[in-house]
């Protein structure tokens, strides 16, 4: 059985205001320990027109992993980040992960078959986040997530909660 965290993952919290990742953060973060970092790139979803955000795994002395998400909803990538309910993406900042965690048949089919919890390192009142599958990438109107980081490829979810584990990353730094 998922945690209550899981279940609770599709409900949002109230936002207050976090702080963002200084580039002197990120590069000492990235010297030391392996991290995930969430970027917005130019690119979008060719139907849905959702932003795609690149998820790239960064290991001391090794190569980048890359893997293509989404975060909010199309429309909503301009609303507050830091109130509840506005389906606008992750705000910026120092996130640390939770275990990973295999879902199965009587959790919501949004979150796909893997979860992967996320809890702001900031002041903030935003909670039950996580990276996950978005099964309905690109396809329907469900297409993004409510505030977390959804993985447009099902084959990416399984290799990011491979290699976060294998490389015991803790933390993720959301970017812009």
């Amino acid at each position: 059985m998922v945690s209550a965290r899981v279940l609770a993952a599709t409900m949002l919290c109230p936002v207050l205001h976090g702080a963002a990742a200084s580039a002197s953060e990120l590069a000492a973060l990235q010297s030391h320990e392996t991290i995930l970092v969430l970027e917005r790139t130019s690119r979008q979803l060719s139907r849905t027109h959702d932003p795609i955000w690149t998820l790239r795994l960064e290991t001391p002395g090794g190569q980048p992993h890359h893997f293509d998400a989404v975060s909010g909803r199309a429309h909503r990538q301009q609303a507050d980040r830091h109130r509840t309910g506005t389906r606008a993406p992750l705000p910026m900042g120092r996130y640390s992960l939770g275990p990973v965690e295999q879902l199965g048949p009587e959790d919501p089919a949004e979150l796909g078959p893997i979860w992967i919890g996320i809890e702001p390192q900031f002041p903030t009142g935003r909670g039950h986040l996580g990276i996950h599958l978005d099964p309905s990438a690109n396809r329907n109107a469900n297409s993004g997530t409510l505030g977390c980081v959804g993985l447009i490829h099902r084959n990416d979810m399984v290799r990011l909660a491979d290699l976060v584990q294998r490389h015991n990353v803790k933390a993720l730094v959301v970017q812009n």
